[in-house]
């Protein structure tokens, strides 16, 4: 968030508010020139800093509405026909939650990651409040319906293991947000988000959280070329 858009503006109005006031009181006690002067000097700081802060408001809609970050980046190795090894590595998340790197196997033509997100409320984005999410699963995915249902499964927990498991004095944000939601207004939605892509030898792809949702973009060569014209099943 761009502080400065909101501290210059609220410091340039406290001066002015404070001078206004001290100036209507030079007013009521008779020395007109100078309150006169110094009401209007006031008002003057108070204009220019609503016209900060408007501003600042303005822009912050073009930074909040927009913003995206990563949070996770996945290598694909190729162990076999439709078969693969995938590390995915995420990013830190304050102390408590530090990057991790781990390796999963995926069996499939693609790749699917998913995640919990909840999105907040286009003012509540202005405010500087993004949406937030917690991955949830990686799992691999055919093309053919018939080997989706019959074909050999992987599904892999991307959660912190300490987030594995109620636990009766921890506060899930996600459940208490949507039991409490009509309550709490700058919530938008609560929804599950999922984004896919196709695996191949040495691809590797970032996922990222935009105020909409999960996207996955390919970052390297491989990747590019697993993903364009058209996905064929990997053999």
């Amino acid at each position: 968030m761009i502080w400065w858009w909101w501290i210059l503006p609220a410091v340039v109005g406290g001066l002015g508010l404070i001078l206004v006031l001290s100036s209507l009181g030079g007013l009521f006690r008779g020395r007109f020139f100078s309150g006169l002067l110094g009401a209007t000097a006031g008002g003057a700081a108070l204009f220019a800093a609503s016209v900060a802060a408007m501003a600042g408001l303005n822009i912050q809609t073009y930074g909040r509405l927009t913003y995206e970050r990563p949070v996770a980046t996945l290598q694909l190795k190729q162990l076999g026909p439709q078969y693969f090894e995938a590390t995915v590595t995420q990013p830190a998340m304050g102390e408590n939650h530090p990057a991790t790197s781990t390796v999963y196997p995926l069996h499939g033509d693609e790749w699917r990651v998913e995640a919990q997100v909840l999105k907040w409320k286009p003012w509540a984005n202005v405010l500087g409040l993004d949406s937030q999410y917690r991955l949830d699963r990686l799992s691999g995915r055919y093309q053919s319906i018939e080997q989706e249902i019959n074909g050999v499964r992987s599904v892999h927990s991307l959660r912190p293991v300490e987030d594995v498991g109620p636990l009766p004095w921890r506060i899930d944000v996600w459940d208490t947000a949507r039991k409490y939601r009509k309550w709490v207004d700058p919530v938008d939605t609560l929804y599950g988000g999922a984004a896919y892509m196709p695996m191949a030898e040495g691809a590797r792809y970032e996922v990222w959280l935009t105020q909409s949702g999960l996207i996955a973009r390919p970052a390297n060569a491989q990747a590019r070329e697993a993903s364009a014209g058209g996905w064929t099943e990997v053999r």
